[in-house]
This record gives structure tokens, C-alpha cells and sequence, in this order.
């Protein structure tokens, strides 16, 4: 009995470490688990047994792999890995990716099969995921399609799709009318507020465009190879954030110029203190205690209101229109504190 207790762990051990990278040499593994090469090919072949697809390499270090198979075998994580698994799961309820139920299934799975220890670490961090209140519920999307969009941008292949705009365009007579199917070159497929995204060159239109996936009915099969382009903006949290910024990107375009109304202004006041205090707004360190704030809104007069919550000394840097805007709440405020208006009526 202890000599199969000692041949499991082992087992256990060698399963983890070909699990840990790609390609193992035979006489490293024999090192690590301080065995023989010989019981190191014999314990990799009762792996195979069990169904792992191990391979093994040839070269001068020949060693072993373990390679992708038709089915999923049994897996091996440690303790931190297990943990994270396990909590990713609760909040994959939020993604918007209609994995609901198979994450809920999966966690079951997760927790039946867990050491007593790690059970205990997974049921006291229970995790609640909500979201901020919305307007309308956020859409799903159909794994299958979440799938195909991966699927294109991996292989970098020309897209051909269906896409339902927020408001179907009529003839006047009121009948909709069908819109050819949009060309595209897939670059990134992105979750932004609780939905999904793809980043893409429109090939009719000649320029980057978002599309919201739970819009998209992908045509196969796919296009040609692409070359992919740099976005504008360096990478794609850029890009996103620059295409959304001042809305929730519920309507999917990506010809808004976000906020109608953007100003740039110096605060004194210290960059860590403003970023606990603005969500999109850019801030720029000048200083310990001075910074650099670019921040929109919907109107001058809101974005001057904003701006003056900080409770600090401004200096505007443009442009003109946020300048005449804080006089006009200057004015505003001395007469609220001195009850002009209501004197002037008089």
C-alpha cells in the first residue's frame, strides 16, 4: 500500500509539472522527481492510460509534451489556481457571453472534486457580482458567435456579416430595408459596461468601426488573409475608450465623438486625489501638488460644475467656451448668495 501511495503522488507530481510548460526533458523530469528515466517512461505511460495525451519529443534532450487531445482529461491545479478558478466562475454571471448556467454547472464541478482545505477558502469568499444600474438590461450573446469572432480575429480572415442597427432604416413607405452584409477585417473582439465588441476595418466604409456582437449574424465561410493595421491610439483600451468615452456604448456606433463638450484645466490639487474623484477624465501629474485634468460633459455649464467640485483653485486651459461658462455660474452663484435676481425685480 505504501508503494502505491508513493507511485500516486508521483503521478500527481509528473502530471503537474507537464502541465507547468510545454516540453519537458526526460532527464529533468527524472531529476525533479529524483527517479530513474526508466520510471519516469513508465509512469508517463500509465498517464496515458488514464488519457492524458502525453507525446514524446525527440532531439538531443528528448523529453515529453502534453499535447491537446479529443477529449478533456481529468486537469491538475494547485491551490492558488483552484481558488482563482473557483472565482472566476461566480462572476462569469456578468459577461454577457450566455455562459451562465454551463460557469454555474462548472463551479458545482469545481467545488464537488476540491480538498476540504480549499473548499473552506471557496465558500468564505463568496462572491455577488452586480453591476451598476442601467436603463435597459444588457443583451446576450450567443456563445456561438462570440466563438466565430474569436475564431476570425485569431486567423486574421476578412468578416462577413449580418449587422441590426439600433434603429433599422424604412423606405417611406415604412417597409425596412435590407442592408448588404458589412466586409470587414476583425482585429479585436472586446467586453466594455457589460458588453460585447468587435473592433474592425470596415473594408466598404475605409475606417475602423465597433460593432455590438449581440447585433452581429456571421456569414461563413470567412474572407482572405489580412495584414493587420495598427488602431489608432496604440492598442485597444485606447481606442475603446477613446470611441465611448461620455456614453455607455449602448447604440454600438462608433461615429460618436464622445462628449459634446470636453475642456482642459490645472489643478492644485494632487493627481491622486482627483483620480479618487473622476471616472473618465485624464489626469496628468505637474507636480505634488498640481495636475493636469481633460474631462467632458454633456454642456459647458455642467462640465464648469463638475470641475468645480474639486474645491480647488482652476486654471482653465481651454477652450474659450469652458471659460465663458465658468463666468456665467460666477455670476450665477454671487447672485444666488447676495439675492440679486430677486432685488433686481424689484
Amino acid at each position: 500500500m505504501d508503494v502505491m501511495q508513493k507511485t500516486s503522488a508521483r503521478l500527481l507530481s509528473l502530471l503537474s509539472l507537464l502541465q507547468a510548460r510545454r516540453d519537458w526533458p526526460g532527464a529533468l523530469l527524472a531529476d525533479r522527481l529524483d527517479v530513474s528515466p526508466r520510471t519516469v517512461r513508465r509512469d508517463v505511460d500509465r498517464l496515458r492510460e488514464l488519457g492524458y495525451p502525453i507525446v514524446a519529443t525527440k532531439g538531443p534532450d528528448g523529453g515529453y509534451r502534453l499535447d491537446a487531445g479529443t477529449q478533456l482529461p481529468p486537469l491538475l491545479f494547485d491551490d492558488d489556481q483552484a481558488v482563482a478558478l473557483a472565482v472566476a466562475l461566480q462572476i462569469a454571471t456578468t459577461t454577457g457571453a450566455g455562459i451562465e448556467e454551463a460557469a454555474a454547472r462548472a463551479l458545482n464541478t469545481v467545488r464537488q472534486v476540491m480538498p476540504a482545505r480549499l473548499r473552506r477558502r471557496v465558500e468564505t469568499l463568496r462572491v455577488t457580482a452586480v453591476e451598476r444600474p442601467v436603463a435597459r438590461p444588457h443583451p446576450q450573446v450567443d456563445s456561438s458567435v462570440l466563438m466565430t469572432l474569436g475564431d476570425a480575429v485569431h486567423a486574421r480572415e476578412v468578416l462577413r456579416f449580418d449587422y441590426t442597427p439600433a434603429s433599422p432604416a424604412g423606405t417611406g413607405g415604412g417597409h425596412p430595408v435590407e442592408a448588404p452584409p458589412r466586409r470587414v477585417q476583425p482585429h479585436h473582439l472586446v467586453t466594455w459596461g457589460g458588453r460585447w465588441y468587435l473592433v474592425a476595418w470596415d473594408l466598404d466604409r475605409d475606417d475602423w468601426r465597433t460593432f455590438r456582437a449581440d447585433r452581429i449574424s456571421p456569414r461563413t465561410p470567412t474572407g482572405p488573409r489580412f495584414t493587420p493595421r495598427e488602431l489608432p491610439g496604440g492598442n485597444v483600451a485606447a481606442f475603446v475608450t477613446s470611441r465611448f468615452q461620455g456614453s455607455d456604448g449602448s447604440d454600438g456606433s462608433s461615429d460618436s465623438e464622445g462628449w459634446p463638450c470636453r475642456g482642459e484645466v490645472i489643478l492644485d490639487l494632487p493627481a491622486a486625489v482627483v483620480l479618487r474623484h473622476t471616472r473618465e477624465g485624464i489626469v496628468e501629474e505637474l507636480g505634488p501638488d498640481r495636475c493636469r485634468l481633460v474631462l467632458g460633459s454633456w454642456s459647458w455649464a455642467g462640465l464648469a460644475a463638475a470641475l468645480g467640485r474639486f474645491d480647488a483653485d482652476i486654471e482653465v486651459v481651454g477652450p474659450t467656451e469652458l471659460k465663458d461658462a465658468f463666468a456665467h455660474l460666477a455670476r450665477r452663484y454671487a447672485n444666488a448668495a447676495t439675492d440679486g435676481p430677486t432685488q433686481e425685480a424689484q
